[in-house]
Formats: structure tokens, C-alpha cells, sequence
């Protein structure tokens, strides 16, 4: 499936739920994509990409963004507390600020190198154990801790299991953002974007629809 096919179908999403056009953010997800095919997608003008790994994101963008103006990255995979620095000074924004000691850690790493990416704060909404992200009875204390932190908190993210009706997921990381006054809503993927836009999503997450299976190994 092409960008621009990709990009129709979140305008009629958009129109559909009754929401102003252009108020989603479409995050194409770059993670172990060739660079041909990312450079593709640059050439194309699209600007916004994902990634999960800080390593990989190194590797990758700082030669991308000499050749190409406006980009910017967004990590929304797991993030180890010694990797925040390198994050902090590659990344725009990072979706997943997923445990207390995490955004401690941004929050020094921002007063000592004088600025800060946008913060998501990650949600569990599943509450699995396996997965990160504080549990929902535990976001709206998370939330006030981020602030008292002076993060720029931007939203919530939450990634939904793979098992259940994601649209449950979105509707109660919407409510647990509006009862704390937050805008920004990361959620919503390949599959489910649409549901995800009509629940209010401002940004979505979309990688192997844009670029195709990812080739890894």
C-alpha cells in the first residue's frame, strides 16, 4: 500500500469521525526497514518516522537529515535509563516514558543539557505483565509526577493486546487523557488506525502498510 493510499484513508477517517482535517500525525515506522526503502518515503515528503531502538535510529537518521529538511523522529519503543541521553539528543519526541525512574532520568538529563524531546507517557492499559507502561489506576499519579517533574508531557501512549478489540484500549486511554487535561494520544497501528483516529488518536503508528514487511535478520 502506497503513502498517499495510506494518508486518504486517515483524511476519511478523520472526516468520518467528524474531526478537522490534518489533526492526526502520521508516524511512518522506520524500525528495520532498508534505507532504500526509507529514503523512498523521504522523497516522497513525508517527514515523521518511528523508531524503536536508539541504536538503529543513530545508524540511520543523522545522514538522513542532512539530505533532507524537517525531519523528525520519534522513538517509540522501550528506552533503558542509559540510553536516555543519546535518545534526548536524537529524537523530537518519545512515546514511551514508561516507568517513574525513566522520567526522573529525562527530566535531570533536560535541566543539564538546557532542552527536552515531547514526552508520552505509556499506559498499560491491558495490564500485562509482560508489557511496559504504568498500570491505568496508576496513570493519573504518573501523569502529576511528570509534571511536578517539568516534563513537556504531550499525551498518553498505550499499544493494546493483540487479542482484544483494540477500540476498549483506545476509549480508556482517551478518558484516563481528558480527566488529566491532555491532548496527545498515541495510539492506533496498521491494523487498527482507523478505529484508533475515530477515538481521537493524534498520532498513529504506522510501519509495514507504508514501507511493507519488515526484513529482519
Amino acid at each position: 500500500m502506497s503513502l498517499d493510499e495510506i494518508k486518504q484513508r486517515v483524511e476519511k477517517a478523520e472526516k468520518d469521525a467528524g474531526r478537522k482535517a490534518g489533526s492526526t500525525h502520521l508516524i511512518a515506522v522506520s524500525k528495520v526497514q532498508p534505507n532504500d526503502r526509507v529514503e523512498a518515503v523521504l522523497q516522497e515528503g513525508h517527514r515523521v518516522y518511528g523508531e524503536n531502538r536508539v541504536q538503529e535510529a543513530a545508524s540511520k537518521w543523522p545522514d538522513f537529515r542532512e539530505q533532507f529538511t524537517g525531519v523528525q523522529v520519534h522513538l517509540i519503543g522501550p528506552l533503558q535509563t542509559n540510553k536516555a541521553r543519546q535518545a534526548m539528543e536524537l529524537f523530537e519526541a518519545i512515546h514511551s516514558v514508561d516507568r517513574p525512574k525513566l522520567a526522573k532520568t529525562i527530566a535531570r538529563l533536560a535541566q543539564e543539557i538546557g532542552q527536552c524531546p515531547e514526552v508520552f507517557l505509556q499506559v498499560n492499559t491491558g495490564e500485562e505483565e509482560q508489557k511496559a507502561g504504568v498500570m491505568p489506576a496508576e496513570a493519573d499519579a504518573f501523569v502529576a509526577e511528570a509534571r511536578g517533574l517539568d516534563l513537556p508531557v504531550a499525551g498518553l501512549m498505550c499499544i493494546p493486546p493483540v487479542d482484544e478489540e483494540p477500540s476498549l484500549h483506545f476509549a480508556l486511554l482517551a478518558k484516563i487523557a481528558e480527566r488529566n487535561g491532555l491532548t496527545g494520544l498515541s495510539m492506533g497501528m496498521s491494523g487498527d488506525f482507523e478505529r484508533a483516529i475515530a477515538l481521537g488518536a493524534t498520532h498513529i503508528r504506522v510501519g509495514s502498510a507504508i514501507f511493507g514487511e519488515r526484513a529482519y535478520g
